[in-house]
């Protein structure tokens, strides 16, 4: 019998001894939103706005706190830092809402789709319906017949009266399918 190899078995992959770094995208998704909400309000100019008049004033008339002189470079260092986390935190933001929109846009599309079955359904039931209250005898139409077999039976009284000056009419009777 054969020893194994120090590596272990041919058909087991190596353990990984890579160090990864696991993060979780909704969170930061969720924070870049906010960042980027954050970022397009006027409170954030407002407050940026200060930050820099306050910070060219200190530099340029408080003599013993210049840490930035007049080409403030350090100012624009910031500003630059800024804007390159900035910018892909807002297309991050962007990305999501447009997302949210597309399943937003496929839901409603859905809901239109299933709204225009269920109405198509209710009309042809409504058709259905329709023609079928049209084979259904309606009050009015049974009231016509009955005046009409009235008068018949009137006419008919009238012809017999005539017909026999006893005044005997002798009408039969209809017998039932039961008894007949």
């Amino acid at each position: 019998m054969t020893e194994p190899s120090p590596r272990g078995r041919l058909d087991t992959p190596l353990p990984s001894r890579r160090i990864s770094f696991n993060y979780d995208p909704e969170a930061v998704g969720r924070f870049s939103e906010r960042i980027a909400r954050f970022l397009g309000t006027g409170r954030y100019l407002a407050v940026q706005t200060m930050l820099v008049i306050v910070w060219i004033a200190l530099n340029l008339f408080a003599v013993s706190l210049r840490w930035d002189p007049y080409p403030f470079i350090l100012l624009n260092l910031a500003f630059s830092t800024q804007a390159a986390y900035a910018a892909p935190l807002i297309l991050l933001a962007q990305n999501r809402q447009e997302n949210r929109d597309r399943v937003s846009l496929d839901e409603d599309r859905r809901r239109a789709l299933q709204t225009k079955a269920d109405t198509e359904y209710l009309a042809r039931e409504l058709a259905a319906l329709r023609l079928a209250v049209g084979e259904v005898t309606t009050r009015d139409y049974l009231r016509r017949e009955l005046e009409e077999i009235r008068e018949m039976l009137a006419a008919l009284q009238e012809s017999r009266s005539e017909a026999d000056p006893e005044g005997k009419v002798d009408i039969p009777e209809r017998r039932s399918k039961k008894s007949g």
